[in-house]
């Protein structure tokens, strides 16, 4: 081969290796940036209530963001399963979202004898969208004055002291629980069939005491119906400065109840959409107007890091878990 030709191969050789190159970048480039179709959130919850307006808050924001439609599909009943049994057929490319309560992660895998799911095979839980702290409430003309005196009447009068929630196995349930198990009382759980009928029965004085957020008690105490005695909490809460601590009113110093929701994807969700969606939704809730509406609800955003949020989860389950077996629940 002579010189010439061998200069010609190899300057061939380096245009065909360049347009590779060029062609691989653009092909990058080209790449189009997740999400390339709508987003369904998938939601246990009945329209109109609080975790269903937080959702759509986000679906609002994401959109925009996205410049893709985020669908919120409203599933409620059955605990949460059939929302559940909806996601698990869904997308596994994350455009199928599932909004979960803690009692879903952290509580019915101790209550269920047989679940329909299994939390760590079926769930990627990306990260908290909201979370609320529980007070303690009473009728506002109650005896009782602290959580200090709740307590003693309870053990004054073994099983005669009630408390009320809307099911078995929910965060105010479990909660209340938690507070016998803590204190050595028993008292007796009654359910109704809806929150508000939930809290005026505590108005009312039909029932000595229940759990709630402010965002489904507050009303009735801004009203004077109800007053909180304290805050099930390891401090005082914004806007409720006034409201003590479970410790300062007398109680355990550990019985602390949050309630709160978090997303989800599928595991087989690709870890470049995870962590897509962990930053865009972690943008979303940052944004200023987002927590006045959140509040309203009487829910905060928080952001721990992945590894702090998984270590949470670990120590709700295992929190719910220990009082479920000490009250005996099975469902």
């Amino acid at each position: 081969m002579s010189t010439s030709d061998f200069t010609l191969t190899r300057r061939r050789a380096g245009m065909a290796l360049g347009a590779l190159a060029l062609g691989a970048m653009g092909g990058l480039r080209a790449q189009p940036q997740w999400p390339t179709k709508s987003v369904r959130i998938i939601n246990p919850f009945p329209v109109g209530g609080g975790p269903d307006g937080t959702s759509r808050i986000l679906s609002e924001k994401l959109g925009r963001l996205w410049n893709q439609p985020v669908v919120v599909e409203n599933r409620p009943g059955g605990n949460g399963f059939i929302a559940i049994d909806a996601f698990k057929r869904g997308a596994t490319d994350g455009t199928d979202i599932i909004q979960l309560d803690n009692v879903h992660i952290a509580a019915y895998p101790s209550l269920f004898k047989k679940l329909p799911y299994d939390v760590a095979q079926d769930f990627n839980v990306v990260l908290p969208l909201f979370r609320t702290f529980f007070f303690v409430c009473v009728a506002n003309d109650s005896p009782y004055k602290t959580v200090g005196d709740l307590i003693a009447a309870a053990k004054a009068r073994p099983g005669q002291l009630n408390y009320g929630s809307w099911s078995v196995g929910n965060p105010v349930h479990l909660g209340s629980a938690l507070l016998e198990s803590l204190t050595g009382t028993k008292m007796e759980h009654i359910i109704f069939k809806e929150t508000s009928q939930l809290y005026t029965s505590v108005a009312n004085g039909e029932l000595a005491f229940a759990l709630g957020s402010s965002g489904t008690a507050g009303p009735l105490a801004r009203s004077g119906k109800l007053r909180f005695l304290a805050v099930m909490a390891p401090h005082r809460l914004k806007g409720y400065e006034d409201v003590p601590t479970i410790a300062e009113s007398g109680g355990p110093a550990d019985a602390i109840v949050t309630g709160w929701n978090a997303l989800a994807v599928s595991p087989k969700t690709p870890a470049e959409v995870v962590a897509k969606l962990r930053q865009d939704v972690t943008k979303v809730l940052h944004d200023p107007d987002i927590q006045p509406k959140y509040q309203t609800f009487g829910y905060e955003s928080y952001f721990p890091t992945e590894a702090e949020f998984k270590q949470f989860m670990l120590d709700e389950s295992k929190r719910f878990g220990d009082v479920i077996r000490r009250a005996q629940l099975s469902l």
